[in-house]
């Protein structure tokens, strides 16, 4: 498929809404100044090294998309200062959360795009990921939503064609569904392989998670999350 088809291949919308409560006018000032300087520019063309779009020499680039209150996110960055990270979040409260701690830390390595995942993928090139995260997503509960899941056949495609060989698709989830729904597209696609070996294994935690308030939500809620490991072929 040509770059051309991938950026005109129609999409369902994945996330739900763009804006919360009205932001104060720090965070609307870091919106208007910081977010620019971070923002991936997808006008322009891809460079052929993606590790160029950070200020230092980066080992690997990792990709979270829904960062949600980027607690995940910025506690990667700060334990892994020689790897760059790629931020996904449309929804505008939560960029500026992210955007409040990058500034108050003065973080380096991390990068972001504040619209549809889909379109970043699209514009990344070949293999040029070492891992991408997916964690907590929107599960869209009713089944005549399942299309809206991020998870689907031409989603792990995209996965597929930005990811090293070898490099990591991470999936948490708190929901039975979505998980079992995961599973079997990743074994439907063929190009992802599931690390587990036994149920230990999916019910442990990523190596250096830090928990997320989704997950915190789940347990106080009785439900039990689950993080999956695929690597890709």
């Amino acid at each position: 498929m040509t770059e051309a088809e991938r950026r005109t291949r129609s999409t369902e919308a994945f996330f739900g809404r763009r804006k919360g409560k009205p932001l104060r006018d720090q965070q609307v000032e870091r919106m208007e100044t910081l977010l620019p300087a971070l923002k991936i520019d997808l006008a322009s063309p891809a460079p052929v090294d993606i590790k160029s779009l950070f200020p230092f020499a980066v080992e690997k680039v990792r990709l979270e998309i829904g960062f949600g209150g980027g607690e995940h996110l910025v506690h990667r960055a700060r334990t892994n200062p020689e790897t760059g990270f790629i931020g996904v979040e449309p929804f505008v409260n939560s960029m500026a959360k992210l955007l409040a701690v990058v500034e108050a830390e003065g973080l380096n390595n991390i990068r972001v795009h504040d619209d549809d995942a889909t379109q970043l993928l699209d514009w990344l090139p070949d293999g040029s990921i070492d891992q991408i995260d997916l964690l907590y997503p929107d599960p869209w509960p009713k089944k005549k939503h399942w299309k809206r899941r991020f998870v689907s056949q031409v989603n792990l495609e995209r996965f597929h064609r930005v990811l090293k060989p070898g490099g990591l698709f991470c999936f948490a989830s708190d929901i039975d569904t979505y998980l079992n729904w995961t599973l079997q597209h990743c074994s439907r696609h063929g190009g992802f392989q599931w690390t587990a070996r036994n149920a230990a294994d999916w019910r442990t935690p990523f190596s250096g998670w830090p928990g997320t308030r989704y997950e915190a939500k789940a347990k106080r809620e009785g439900r039990a999350s689950a993080y999956l490991t695929f690597v890709r072929s």
